[in-house]
């Protein structure tokens, strides 16, 4: 549907609305500020509706504007990924758009894992649903548990997964270097000979 497809169906709903609310041009006139001609010319199509003389109307007639332009309804916004089983790692993804910002719900299983750092560009957010995440990180070598979370860049030699003593459930957002979530992680209580 275009522009004008869109603003070619707005009269003929003004003037729908104020009939089935039984008011007249005079009244609307007079409780909008805007002049009988103009809402006559707006119901009839001889004026283009601008926000200017549509919030007005919307407001004195106590719809949403949506109403009065007759914009699509919104679509299921529910996502309905197909998990993905990558390296015995199922990952569900949460975005549709490629490119950007990815998020995903990850399930590693319990298992025991030498850690393999590696890095490539981006930068990533992960925050643990249950179970132990660990991750190593440069030097560091921590353990996450539910409810708190880790951003680091990726160009940084990084490895995460289980623990070994079960399974862990986790969100990961991954983009671009600079989108950053602005959540750091914690070391965690082990002892130095951990």
């Amino acid at each position: 549907m275009t522009t004008d497809d869109v603003l070619a169906g707005v009269g003929p709903r003004l003037r729908r609305i104020r009939k089935e609310r039984e008011v007249t041009l005079a009244a609307l006139s007079e409780k909008t500020g805007i002049s009988v001609s103009t809402l006559s010319r707006l119901e009839s199509g001889l004026r283009k509706p601008s926000l200017e003389l549509l919030l007005p109307i919307a407001q004195a007639h106590q719809v949403p504007l949506d109403e009065l332009v007759g914009a699509p309804p919104v679509g299921d916004p529910r996502v309905r990924a197909e998990p993905i089983v990558r390296g015995g790692r199922t990952h569900w993804p949460l975005t549709r758009q490629p490119g950007g910002l990815q998020a995903y719900k990850v399930l590693e299983p319990r298992r025991r894992q030498e850690p393999e750092p590696r890095t490539h560009e981006g930068y990533e957010w992960l925050y643990v649903l249950s179970g132990k995440l660990r991750i190593v990180l440069g030097e560091h070598d921590l353990v996450l548990t539910a409810g708190e979370a880790a951003e680091f860049d990726t160009r940084v030699p990084h490895w995460f997964g289980s623990t070994g003593e079960g399974p862990v459930e986790f969100l990961s957002l991954f983009g671009p270097q600079g989108e950053r979530m602005h959540v750091r992680a914690r070391p965690s209580r082990r002892g130095k000979g951990d």
